[in-house]
């Protein structure tokens, strides 16, 4: 068995910051939200930091390391039906990076939850609270989008909790891919289907690349905070 490097430092840094961020944003939603004054009022933040984080992402994920960009884990739906078939078989093929079930998953939590901090800079409370956008759209448009926002709220918990499950799965199955997302290390028992190329693209991308891409995202989130 081998520990291959899969994960950069930007992929978990970004994976834990958002894990942290949308706990947040749901504990002031979900809940009287003690010890806060204004719950609300830390619930958009945790959303102006999710506005950078999803940016990096996505930007990582067209010039980032090499499992870390969407042409890697992202498969045709030939590949996608023949892995679930040998996962319901029990012998699944494997992957270093997300494999194709999971590469769907991710980019679908990540559309869901960049609508969602999108529609909430359009949102108000009537009361003490109007983000951001909130003058851009009429008061129809923006009890469309509350409502959607909330809609969408909903989906993220089942999509968290289908995550969630699909860890619980993937570890009865021997892949301990918690603890991978901690040390960037996966251990594997021979080649992965994923594995790059000869001649692909270096496995880590350069740290001054990450360092673009964390700046292009840390502006929005700097005018956000100070609207």
């Amino acid at each position: 068995m081998t520990r291959l490097r899969v994960w950069d430092v930007p992929v978990r840094l970004f994976h834990w910051g958002m894990v942290g961020a949308v706990a947040l944003a749901f504990y002031t939603m979900k809940t009287p939200g003690y010890p806060f004054i204004f719950p609300i009022d830390i619930h958009a933040r945790a959303g102006y930091v999710l506005v950078g984080l999803l940016l990096f992402r996505w930007l990582w994920g067209l010039v980032g390391s090499y499992h870390a960009r969407f042409t890697s884990f992202l498969h045709p739906p030939t590949t996608l039906f023949d892995y679930a078939r040998r996962l319901l078989g029990g012998r699944p093929p494997s992957y270093a990076g997300h494999n194709p079930l999971g590469g769907i998953m991710v980019v679908v939590m990540m559309l869901s939850l960049s609508f969602q901090v999108i529609s909430g800079l359009f949102l108000t409370d009537d009361i003490f609270f109007n983000a951001p956008l909130h003058g851009l759209v009429d008061r129809g448009t923006a009890r469309t989008l509350a409502s959607l926002h909330h809609l969408n709220a909903n989906l993220l918990m089942v999509l968290i909790a289908g995550h969630l499950l699909a860890l619980v799965v993937h570890r009865l199955k021997g892949e301990r891919l918690v603890g991978a997302m901690f040390t960037g290390r996966k251990p594997l028992e021979g080649a992965p289907e994923d594995a790059p190329a000869e001649g692909a693209a270096r496995r880590l991308a350069s740290p001054w690349l990450a360092l673009v891409a964390v700046l292009i995202a840390v502006l929005p989130v700097l005018w956000l905070w100070n609207a």
